[in-house]
């Protein structure tokens, strides 16, 4: 494994940023989602689309009830989900899985910040 200095942390220091970083052949997408800081390729294993290039937003959760017939649906999740600019997959960042198919997962890469450095693990 090798350390790459990607950027400056206040490039990244609030709960919604993002980075697009090349490395080699790779491009991964750096998120801070809450303060804790995730690492994706942009590839998004439907058709292959841009994944990290997508909106970050929540998703909704949905509750049938069998007694009264009727449905409630709730935003969760909100700045944790990451939505393919192709196709609207949707993608759990923290939980890394996609929403579609639980049984997706995608590689990730550890980030971290030190000395005003973002620091990206591949």
């Amino acid at each position: 494994m090798s350390e790459h200095v990607v950027a400056d942390a206040g490039e990244i220091s609030t709960p919604g940023d993002r980075l697009m970083v090349t490395i080699g052949s790779r491009q991964i997408g750096i998120f801070n989602v809450n303060g804790e800081y995730y690492a994706y390729p942009n590839w998004c294993p439907h058709q292959d689309g841009p994944l990290c290039a997508g909106p970050v937003d929540g998703t909704t959760d949905a509750v049938y009830d069998r007694e009264t017939l009727t449905e409630t649906e709730t935003w969760v999740k909100d700045g944790e989900i990451l939505r393919c600019p192709w196709h609207s997959w949707e993608f759990d960042m923290v939980e890394n899985e996609f929403l579609h198919d639980s049984d997706i997962t995608l590689p990730s890469f550890p980030v971290r910040i030190e000395d005003d450095d973002v620091i990206l693990i591949l």
